[in-house]
């Protein structure tokens, strides 16, 4: 096999882990590849995996069987922006913290390789949002797995951000910013400013405002076959736009609208792997004393 490996950072506590997956892979006899990200951090703490060859955000990753993801939900995010179109099945192994997306324990490592080359295991399809823009705001890789967010910025003023479903007038939304979430993305940002929880496999968008100045104005659902337009204005003539965890300041002449991507990100699950199980562990949903 030919396998990638990337993490967004690296944590003392999680080189251990790490190393185990690189371990288990070089006995299997896999071609391994890992992000200058993640060698540069390794590199800080003295460790490197000298018989990996290097690949960048710019290379392509056409080839590979798997890409693991070490880390948790932030790295995976950030690990679907190297896959791009290719739908490059993602392994996330969960060395940070939640690991809601990153579903695979790091006590468990010898387990999961061993699914991987036994073919135990299936792939969770998950809905990207895109970003279209008159500026190129994210290096050509405008889409996210989460969220694309607007976000005041530079003052404590609210903005109004007036939003358009398939060129029809919606709202304007007098708030601290707006959310347009995926199924993915309604257990993040969007969950936090008072969004519904929707299933991973729904075909919806959640529109979420972020401290609303109207309190009747409530998160919508709505087709993730519409296209949502944006045009913002406030005190301020700069605005913070972010895909996942990836922002840039942008003024009020850029003209935006997000859709579904055309491809989708192919996470890895393997045959113990429940939603809900999920939401109970990960989010203590439903938690109730008397259960």
């Amino acid at each position: 096999m030919r396998i990638a490996l990337h993490a967004k950072a690296v944590h003392p506590d999680s080189i251990p882990y790490m190393r185990q997956v690189v371990e288990e892979l070089v006995a299997r006899g896999a071609e391994l590849f890992i992000s200058k990200t993640f060698q540069k951090h390794l590199h800080n703490f003295g460790e490197s995996f000298p018989d990996a060859r290097l690949f960048s955000r710019t290379d392509s990753l056409e080839g590979m069987d798997f890409i693991f993801s070490l880390g948790g939900d932030g790295t995976l995010l950030d690990t679907i922006t190297y896959i791009g179109a290719l739908e490059l099945p993602v392994v996330g192994i969960n060395t940070g913290r939640l690991g809601f997306l990153a579903t695979m324990p790091k006590d468990k490592i010898r387990e999961v390789i061993d699914a991987l080359y036994n073919s135990y295991f299936s792939y969770d399809y998950r809905s990207l949002i895109h970003l279209d823009a008159d500026q190129d705001l994210f290096e050509g890789r405008n889409y996210g797995l989460n969220e694309f967010t607007i976000l005041k910025k530079d003052t404590s003023s609210m903005i109004v951000v007036h939003t358009y479903i398939d060129g029809e007038f919606l709202n304007s939304y007098w708030a601290d910013g707006l959310i347009v979430a995926t199924p993915t993305g309604s257990t993040g940002y969007s969950l936090s400013c008072g969004g519904p929880l929707v299933l991973p496999q729904s075909n919806n968008f959640v529109v979420t405002p972020v401290s609303p100045h109207n309190l009747y104005v409530r998160p919508m659902v709505v087709s993730d076959n519409s296209v949502i337009s944006f045009e913002i204005e406030g005190r301020s003539n700069h605005f913070l736009v972010s895909l996942d965890s990836r922002s840039r300041t942008v003024d009020a002449s850029v003209q935006m609208a997000v859709r579904k991507e055309a491809f989708r990100a192919k996470l890895v699950k393997l045959s113990d792997y429940n939603f809900f199980d999920t939401l109970r562990q990960k989010l203590n949903w439903g938690l109730d004393n008397r259960n």
